[in-house]
């Protein structure tokens, strides 16, 4: 694994250090949104076992009328107004929008100096020890590594560290990207994504 080099403000394209931060926001709140498990259901009055018989005389017994136990107003009726598994939660970033947001989760890290580039980085050995001993070698909380392609002995390596997670270029987005406190990427990644600017 050759060595790490931090990145500094001032090597940074300016349209990463103009970008507005409620583009990042919008971008996690969209993606945390996509997360949801969508599975909250309650059941409808007409989902609630019972209900065949109308509970009592419409007229004459002094109270509300009912035509059914089932209802919402009954204790073990349905529900009026519940959740249901029907909901889309997702919510639309446009394409720009996307591309704002990962310029501004890089930059914020450069400014932090918490961005390192390696001209390669792939852990011969396939040995979990190699990449901790790598990833505490850098002294940080955990890190998001980048990789153009990711190689069989560098995923066995990476895979079971709690504190860094694996991914190729085309997986890179704001989220990740502001979730980890370092990132650690490839310097051909790098040079494409400044391009991209």
């Amino acid at each position: 694994m050759s060595k790490a080099v931090v990145i500094k403000s001032s090597e940074l394209p300016q349209a990463f250090l103009e970008v507005h931060p409620h583009n990042l926001y919008l971008y996690c709140k969209a993606y945390a949104s996509g997360l949801r498990a969508n599975s909250a259901q309650a059941k409808t009055r007409s989902m609630v076992t019972g209900g065949g018989k109308k509970p009592w005389a419409q007229k004459g017994g002094g109270r509300a009328r009912a035509g059914s136990i089932t209802s919402p107003v009954f204790v073990g009726g349905g529900v009026a107004f519940g959740p249901n598994n029907n909901r889309n939660y997702d919510q639309k970033v446009n394409k720009k929008q996307k591309k704002l947001a990962l310029f501004h989760a890089i930059a914020e890290k450069v400014a932090n100096e918490k961005v390192y580039v390696v001209d390669s980085l792939v852990v011969e050995s396939g040995k979990t020890k190699d990449a901790a001993l790598y990833v505490k070698n850098l002294g940080q909380r955990d890190v998001l590594v980048v990789k153009e392609m990711i190689d069989d002995k560098t995923f066995l390596a990476f895979r079971n560290l709690q504190n860094s997670y694996l991914i190729e270029s085309n997986e890179l987005n704001a989220y990740l990207a502001a979730a980890y406190s370092s990132i650690v990427i490839e310097k051909t990644v790098w040079e494409k994504l400044t391009k991209e600017s």
